[in-house]
């Protein structure tokens, strides 16, 4: 079975220690952790988790390496992030967002998982990104929330 390399964005990270985002976020990085999805890890992610509270920051370091790709720096990330805000499907204070969509779109990623309901995993947007993705012949990605790629039957 093909392991699928999947992009997730901090939401995912601080989700396991909110209420509502918790059992999903964490059971997806268990999935991680158990070698069923590979982890893409950019350096706007990194960068976030740097920022973020001692709990979340402790969540991606107990992922092992061996779990995890980092993604170089690429140009390309940059001017496809300003192709998705010239299109205006985010604002720029939205920036970061698109960002984590166009490194896993240049990364060639399986899919972008997200908690970030207005911006990233909502129907309009993930158009939006898609339209521009083909237009730039980068193709298909898929943009889904943790509840719906963790597995329910193990």
């Amino acid at each position: 079975m093909k392991v699928l390399r999947i992009y997730l964005d901090t939401s995912v990270f601080g989700g396991c220690f909110d209420e509502e985002f918790a059992k999903e976020s964490r059971r997806l990085i268990e999935e991680i952790k158990a070698g069923r999805f590979r982890l893409l890890l950019s350096e706007a992610v990194v960068a976030e988790v740097e920022r973020a509270p001692v709990d979340v920051q402790k969540v991606l370091a107990g992922i092992p390496e061996d779990c995890i790709e980092v993604l170089p720096p690429d140009p390309a990330v940059k001017i496809l992030m300003r192709a998705y805000l010239d299109a205006q499907i985010v604002g720029p204070a939205s920036a970061t967002d698109a960002e984590h969509i166009a490194s896993a779109t240049v990364a060639r990623a399986d899919m972008i998982v997200s908690w970030n309901f207005k911006h990233i995993v909502h129907y309009e947007k993930i158009e939006g990104y898609l339209s521009v993705n083909r237009q730039l012949r980068y193709g298909e990605i898929g943009i889904y929330s943790p509840k719906e790629v963790v597995d329910y039957e193990n």
